[in-house]
């Protein structure tokens, strides 16, 4: 199994870190390259997305695509951490918020926003994570980021306790997005749970439980690599195309692939559908450009 390239849906457990899970398909993949696509905080389940063999040099392309996540908050207190994790403080409500004006303040962190990363989060600041300074009481300057949140729902309400489901861009903080919601109704907010459902169009009804790994239900379950990159435009490529891309030299753009802007990254197949490389229409658009080749010449 050692030759295996693809992705694999998980289903990571709340209570394991993301490393946790890997390990334990490591287990049954001995001597397989192994890397996820999105770490998921301890505290959260759901989706993570493993790029095995080959395929983990396609992990920055799994990494972009949006989440999709049902998140539960309690309403009325705050923590260092924004979830139940942190040292947790109860704030004094005179007059709790009501359904109507919970969804008017998600209204407002609808679309593009500035979102600014949890002080306990793996953001670099001065080559050390920030929840390095925070563990040891330290504040670190963070910088807001911009992020986009396509859908906020409230999926239930009923003060002090809501569900959110949320589908976001990549980078997206669900800890400090409700943090923000919090300190716009004026009565904090904290995370209690949280369930990626989604990343891109790989769903939580689709993955494996990490407690039901075993070689054979892992190799029935590998989507091929093609999948981290099934939004890009595909380019099937000849023999002897194939055999330059496999070398790492760029191939003539066909006119359809013209039709892009330059730096539009595009799928290489084979003749079979196999992903052979992913490549960048070069500053001309007259050359698609290896970036991430798959495909070694011999298997050609």
């Amino acid at each position: 199994m050692a030759k295996l390239a693809g992705l694999l849906v998980l289903n990571k457990p709340p209570g394991i870190s993301s490393r946790a899970a890997i390990d334990s398909l490591g287990l049954v993949l001995r001597g397989t390259k192994l890397g996820h696509a999105g770490t998921l905080d301890p505290l959260a389940g759901g989706v993570l997305v493993v790029c095995i063999g080959k395929a983990t040099r396609l992990i920055p392309f799994v990494q972009r695509m949006p989440k999709e996540y049902r998140a539960a908050i309690r309403l009325g207190q705050r923590s260092d951490t924004h979830d139940l994790e942190g040292a947790i403080e109860t704030v004094e409500v005179s007059q709790p918020p009501d359904a109507a004006q919970f969804d008017q303040c998600l209204s407002g962190f609808r679309g593009a926003i500035d979102q600014t990363p949890p002080q306990h989060s793996a953001v670099h600041v001065g080559g050390r994570r920030a929840y390095e300074f925070a563990r040891a009481g330290q504040n670190v300057e963070l910088a807001p980021r911009r992020v986009v949140i396509d859908r906020l729902a409230c999926a239930r309400f009923d003060y002090p306790e809501a569900e959110l489901e949320i589908r976001c861009s990549s980078g997206t903080y669900v800890r400090s997005l409700v943090r923000d919601i919090g300190t716009t109704l004026g009565c904090g907010a904290v995370m209690t749970s949280l369930i990626r459902t989604a990343v891109g169009p790989f769903r939580l009804a689709d993955a494996i439980a990490v407690d039901q790994l075993q070689r054979q239900n892992v190799a029935e379950r590998i989507l091929p690599p093609q999948a981290a990159v099934r939004d890009l435009p595909v380019v099937t490529l000849t023999d002897d195309l194939q055999t330059d891309v496999c070398h790492g030299r760029a191939v003539p753009a066909s006119d359809r692939s013209r039709e892009f802007a330059a730096g539009q990254a595009f799928a290489l197949c084979s003749a079979l559908g196999e992903l052979v490389a992913v490549a960048a229409l070069d500053a001309t658009r007259t050359e698609l450009r290896p970036r991430v080749v798959l495909m070694e010449h011999h298997e050609v």
